[in-house]
């Protein structure tokens, strides 16, 4: 979720970044999801790869769109404390990483 202006009064009260992320929610595949990358994490500590790991982390043939809810997963991780977005060896924004990056336990 990127930053917005109109956010600036109430940031601390945004959940979504749009109205389909509203619409969406989380569902129980997602809380899965966010299980099996912490489980991952403490049998492998040095970080697991969003895109190379994505077949340990569940059946991504069934959901092509499987990559991005590990990236999501990751992103609610972050912002509950448990891990850390990797990019280039720093610590990165999950809002702003693009591209590929690693997951790690949060230091």
């Amino acid at each position: 979720m990127s930053w917005r202006k109109s956010w600036a009064k109430n940031w601390h009260e945004v959940k979504y970044c749009s109205s389909a992320c509203r619409a969406r929610g989380v569902r129980p595949f997602d809380m899965e999801l966010q299980a099996s990358i912490l489980a991952l994490l403490k049998a492998q500590p040095r970080g697991i790869g969003v895109s190379s790991d994505a077949a340990a982390l569940g059946n991504c043939e069934g959901d092509p769109h499987f990559v991005e809810s590990i990236r999501r997963a990751a992103r609610r991780l972050v912002a509950a404390g448990d891990v850390e977005i990797i990019q280039g060896g720093r610590v990165v924004d999950p809002s702003t990483a693009k591209g590929t990056f690693v997951i790690r336990l949060a230091r």
